[in-house]
Order: structure tokens, then sequence, then C-alpha cells
């Protein structure tokens, strides 16, 4: 991990959709991420915040739709997410704040 990221810039926030909902009956849990982060780095911000072990993470981005803006143009922004499986016995409620 670099000098320059700490486990908050690593991990946004979390996901909370349908989809998700469906990955936390499987023990994952789902987060947006700097886009520049990579599994080690997520694994150790969630094992370090949270003090649960991880057992697998899975990284998606989705690509920001071209939207209009008030009549212009405009783009949003990439997304990161990270699918984070959790070993078994270990939980996270994602609806209570940090």
């Amino acid at each position: 991990m670099t000098a320059k990221h700490n486990h908050y810039d690593v991990i946004r926030k979390p996901i909370i959709t349908e989809k998700a909902t469906m990955a936390s009956e499987h023990n994952a849990v789902v987060f947006e991420v700097d886009i520049e982060s990579n599994k080690p780095m997520i694994k150790e911000a969630v094992e370090a915040l949270f003090g649960v072990k991880v057992k697998a993470v899975n990284t998606t981005i989705t690509k920001g739709k071209v939207k209009r803006f008030r009549g212009q143009m405009g783009r949003r922004k990439d997304v990161k997410k990270a699918y984070v499986t959790l070993e078994e016995g270990n939980t996270i409620d994602v609806s209570t704040g940090l």
C-alpha cells in the first residue's frame, strides 16, 4: 500500500441495492472503491476497518453514462465496485455508519 493511500481513501461507501442485498445472503458485501485501488489494497482496507477476515475480492468497473446536464452533454464518472466475500462467521452491518 502506498503512503498516499489510507484505508478510508480505498473504500468510499457501501452499496445498498437489490443485487447487493442478494449477495449479502452469500456472506458478501459490496463497496464502492477508488478506481486506482487493487484487490490486495481492498482486502487490507476491509480487514483493518471492520476487523473481519476476507475470503475473496471481486471487482468490476462500470463505465459512466453519457447524459444531458441542463441541456449540455456530460458524462458520469466511472465507478469501481468491490464484491468482498467474508470468511464464515464474519459479518459487516452496512446499514449502520462506520
